[in-house]
C-alpha cells in the first residue's frame, strides 16, 4: 500500500527525536509512519519539515511541495482540511490528538464528510468529545505505544536522595500540584526533590520568554528550591527513560484537555509508579492500584506521593507491575491495528 500522512503544525521530520525533545503528537506520527514501513507499505509524509529525507524507510517531504494526487490511503494528522490535500486517494482517515469538539464546525465537518473519513481516536476519553454530528461516521480507537527506548529500558534504578519527576505542561495542573509538594509532602520527607521537567518554565527561568499567566507559576517554583524543586529542560527520549529510571514515582495532575498523556504512558513502561488525578486519559494509562494509584483528592495523592518516596516494598511492586504490563504493546501493533481500521 502507498500510505501518505499530511501534517502542518510544527516543523520535525523522522530524525528529529535524535536531536531534540518531540511532543507526544510527533513522536507517535514518527513511530507510526515507521512501523508502517516496517510492514512492507510504501510511507510518505508531508509537513512542515525544512528539507527531503528519508529516515527509517519513511520519505519526508515539505508539506508545500505536497503534489500527490494519489494514495491507497491518506491519514490528515490532527487537522481536518487537510484530508482536501491528495484528491485521489481509495481511504481516508483522520488521526485525532486532542479534543474533538471542534469537528463539529462547519469546516472541519464538511472535510471530513465529504471524503468519507474514518475518525481514529487514542482514548476513549477522546471519543466523549466527539461531536453527535459526527457519532454516525466510522470510528474506531486505536491505543498509542509507548517508543522502544521506554519499553526496553533495564530495570529501575532510583538515585539519591529520592525524587518525584514532573513532565505535565505548566497550565494543566502545575500550581495544584506545586502547592502539594511545599505544603505536604516535603515537610514529611524534607530530603526528596520534585524534577519538574519544562521546556517553557525552564526557559523562563533563564531569563527567556514566559507567557504573563505563568510567571506567578515561575516565582513560586523558584521560591520552592529550598524546598526540594528543581527545573530542567526535556531531554531526547533515550535521556528521558533514564530520568524515568531513576526517580521513585511519576506525578501526574491530569487535565481534562489532556486526552493522550504520553509522557505517563512512557515512564509506566520503563517500570515508573504514578500518582495522578483522575482526568483526562490519565485512566487509561496507569494501572489504577496496581502500577500506580488516581488520587481522589488531595490528600491522598500527598499520602501516596510521600509512600512511594519512602517505602521500598510498595515501590518495587509498583514498579514491577508496571514493567510487565504496560510495555507490551509497541507501534508495530499500532500499525496493525491501522491496518485493520483502513483495509
Amino acid at each position: 500500500m502507498l500510505i501518505t500522512f499530511v501534517d502542518d503544525l510544527v516543523p520535525f521530520d523522522g530524525c528529529s527525536a535524535e536531536l531534540v525533545p518531540l511532543g507526544g503528537p510527533e513522536k507517535g506520527l514518527i513511530a507510526l509512519a515507521v512501523g508502517l514501513a516496517r510492514r512492507g507499505h510504501t510511507v510518505r509524509v508531508f509537513n512542515r519539515c525544512d528539507r527531503s529525507v528519508v529516515a527509517d524507510g519513511v520519505s519526508w517531504r515539505p508539506i508545500k511541495e505536497c503534489d500527490a494526487a494519489y494514495s491507497d490511503w491518506l491519514i490528515a494528522h490532527r487537522n481536518p482540511t487537510l484530508l482536501r490535500h491528495v484528491p485521489n486517494a481509495d481511504r481516508t482517515a483522520l488521526w485525532m490528538v486532542g479534543d474533538a469538539t471542534y469537528l463539529g464546525n462547519p469546516s472541519p465537518l464538511s472535510a471530513i464528510t465529504d471524503r468519507k473519513s474514518v475518525l481514529v481516536l487514542q482514548s476513549l476519553a477522546q471519543s466523549l468529545t466527539v461531536p453527535k454530528s459526527l457519532q454516525a461516521n466510522a470510528a474506531e480507537v486505536v491505543v498509542p505505544a509507548a517508543l522502544d527506548c521506554y519499553r526496553t529500558a533495564p530495570e529501575m534504578l532510583p538515585s539519591t536522595p529520592a525524587h518525584a519527576v514532573v513532565t505535565t505542561h505548566p497550565a494543566n495542573g502545575l500550581d495544584w500540584l506545586l502547592g502539594i509538594w511545599l505544603d505536604h509532602v516535603f515537610s514529611r520527607i524534607p530530603t526528596a526533590e520534585l524534577h519538574i521537567y519544562s521546556s517553557t518554565l525552564e526557559r523562563g527561568a533563564a531569563g527567556g520568554d514566559l507567557p504573563t499567566s505563568l510567571r506567578p507559576l515561575l516565582a513560586r517554583a523558584l521560591a520552592g528550591r529550598r524546598k526540594g524543586v528543581k527545573l530542567f529542560r526535556p531531554l531526547s527520549d533515550n535521556k528521558m527513560s533514564e530520568v524515568y529510571r531513576r526517580a521513585r514515582v511519576h506525578l501526574y495532575p491530569s487535565d481534562e484537555r489532556d486526552l493522550l498523556c504520553t509522557t505517563l504512558g512512557d515512564s509506566q513502561a520503563v517500570g515508573l509508579p504514578a500518582v495522578a488525578r483522575d482526568k483526562g486519559a490519565a485512566r487509561e494509562r496507569l494501572l489504577n492500584g496496581q502500577s500506580g494509584y488516581l488520587a481522589p483528592n488531595a490528600e491522598d495523592f500527598a499520602d501516596l506521593t510521600v509512600r512511594l518516596l519512602g517505602e521500598d516494598v510498595m515501590f518495587t511492586k509498583l514498579c514491577r507491575i508496571a514493567r510487565t504490563r504496560q510495555r507490551k504493546r509497541d507501534w508495530d501493533q499500532v500499525a496493525a491495528d491501522f491496518e485493520r481500521v483502513l483495509a
